[in-house]
């Protein structure tokens, strides 16, 4: 008889955009007795003969029904009593809160009219307080031995919050909110996923006939929960084409173990086909409705920029810092804009990242900032006339270090131009420090912080403002230190708009460039020559009789098709 029991009692999950309320559950319990057993072994053969099975089936279906079997269709939060809480709740002394009482009203409502539809089936629903007993009871059914994972047992607290309220007095707690430098075991213990959730117990009294009620008799059938985002999680799974689930009680006093069948199915009204188109044209019209939304909030025309203008958007990012000598590391940022360059009065150009300490990766140590700017800027070209290209925004940067003691240390200056291209650039600059002769500096940086430093940051590469021949005669000592890696999303806009003038002398500029690497000295003859080859071809073309013509069209067409 072990072939015949389903052993897959896992959990299973699924998902629904359906509302959780239209779950219905056919939950089937039978005891397994000998007779029962024979009768099955029978039924078995039975099936396995032709033509068969009309009367016999019959005849064997009718032996094997008992008393204690029960078969019960179960909605979502439907709330069956078992002879325990028809017991307890009978005497309105012992109902303490809003939920209890009502309980006690539907009691003596049932006894007063047609009594309980169930027997041995009943339900814990999400507002019970026996819902959080899950772990108390039986074992819903005979498994694999397995162990909960940590995950588990932290959840297990989790998922019922609702029922443990708070004092009315409640107050902000003592402790610390913000857990600085939390420890290893910290992390495992509150790093946990707290979803809530609705929780659903099917439970089985599965006590002899006669003694239901008894505390100790109940075993938990089926566990099901869902959550706000149509998830439902039950278990075991529905069981479907497989055997049905085994149960086996608890031995006590004078009685014997006893070995219970369960099935579940799924019997979920399906969604009629009207219902569905329906739900169809619901959803097609708000999803039209948020798309106009979103168009209203976008418009229908780019925001496009004055003609004449180079609008140049970067949305960037400092990704990580390597090969720095020392710790705890940030970066200061400007942008500096060269000649007919400009920005929004209100735009900031320049900023500073956080504060990030350096991670062993490899061989380096990293510091990964992940912090995000954005830049905003126009390009206009006060002569129409000239055609050099114009020169791109510089990116400075300094890395510093701040350490425990206040230590304020130089690590390196960097420069990034911005890429002429538009679209995602991912940029690595490397950086260098001036370095001061001798050993008091670098005594000095080491015990109390300090080194040489840039008064102007734009000199970590030839200023755009410089018109002169020579930087500096002299120079000065440095030496290179680390590297820092940028991403960047640019995004060029741009309307041109040249007028008549303009526009001619510029063709004929290009016009007298190309003319020079022709053989035949202009372009301008080449041009000329081919219009005259046309208009004497149209000529030619005018004088043929028409007759000619339309010959020469229809077979032109006959050798097309």
């Amino acid at each position: 008889m072990a072939d015949g029991w389903s052993t897959d009692t896992g959990e299973a999950v699924y998902r629904s955009r359906d509302a959780v309320k239209n779950l219905k559950m056919k939950i089937r319990i039978q005891r397994v007795t000998s007779t029962a057993a024979l009768s099955q072994h029978l039924q078995q053969q039975v099936w396995t003969q032709q033509e068969r099975g009309g009367i016999e089936l019959d005849t064997l279906n009718s032996q094997s029904q008992s008393d204690d079997d029960e078969e019960l269709v179960v909605g979502w939060q439907e709330k069956l009593f078992s002879q325990y809480e028809v017991d307890l709740f009978q005497s309105e002394s012992v109902c303490q809160t809003p939920l209890e009482r009502q309980y006690h009203t539907e009691i003596m409502a049932q006894e007063r009219t047609r009594g309980r539809r169930n027997r041995r089936i009943f339900t814990y629903t999400d507002f019970d307080r026996f819902t959080n007993w899950e772990g108390h009871s039986q074992s819903m059914v005979t498994q694999v031995k397995s162990n909960p994972t940590f995950l588990a047992e932290r959840m297990a607290n989790v998922r019922h919050r609702r029922q443990d309220r708070r004092p009315v007095d409640s107050t902000i707690p003592k402790s610390r909110l913000i857990t600085w430098e939390p420890s290893e075991d910290f992390v495992k213990t509150s790093h946990v996923v707290n979803t809530p959730v609705q929780t659903m117990h099917i439970m089985g009294d599965l006590g002899p006939p006669g003694k239901l009620g008894q505390k100790e008799k109940e075993c938990l059938l089926c566990t099901i929960r869902a959550d706000g985002n149509g998830v439902v999680t039950i278990k075991p799974d529905f069981n479907k084409a497989k055997e049905p689930y085994r149960q086996v009680t608890l031995e006590t006093e004078g009685e014997k173990r006893e070995v219970w069948r369960l099935t579940l199915e799924n019997v979920s009204e399906g969604i009629r086909p009207e219902e569905k188109e329906r739900e169809q044209r619901m959803y097609k019209d708000l999803y039209v409705r948020h798309k106009d939304y979103l168009n209203s909030l976008v418009g229908q025309d780019f925001e496009m920029p004055p003609p004449g203008i180079l609008r140049l958007l970067v949305n960037g990012e400092i990704d990580s810092a390597k090969g720095f000598e020392y710790d705890n590391l940030y970066v200061h940022f400007f942008l500096e804009l060269p000649h007919n360059w400009s920005t929004l009065p209100f735009h900031s150009l320049s900023g500073v990242t956080q504060t990030c300490r350096t991670k062993t990766i490899g061989k380096d140590d990293v510091a990964f900032f992940s912090y995000p700017f954005s830049f905003e800027s126009f390009f206009r070209r006060e002569d129409e006339t000239e055609e050099s290209l114009p020169q791109w925004p510089v990116l400075y940067f300094k890395v510093l270090s701040l350490d425990f003691w206040q230590r304020y240390r130089n690590e390196g200056y960097g420069y990034l131009v911005i890429p002429s291209t538009p679209g995602k650039h991912t940029i690595t600059c490397h950086t260098w420090r001036p370095l001061q002769t001798g050993t008091v500096s670098e005594l000095r940086r080491f015990f109390i912080g300090g080194s040489p430093e840039l008064e102007d940051y734009s000199y970590v590469r030839v200023p755009g403002t410089f018109k002169g021949e020579r930087l500096s005669r002299f120079g000065f000592r440095t030496q290179t230190t680390g590297s820092v890696t940028f991403n960047l999303h640019c995004i060029q806009h741009a309307r041109a708009f040249v007028d008549a003038s303009t526009l001619k002398k510029r063709r004929q500029s290009v016009l007298d460039q190309l003319g020079g690497f022709s053989q035949q000295g202009s372009v301008y003859n080449v041009l000329e020559a081919f219009q005259r080859a046309r208009r004497r071809m149209q000529e030619a073309r005018e004088s043929l009789p028409r007759d000619l013509i339309n010959t020469t069209a229809q077979q032109n067409s006959e050798s097309t098709a």
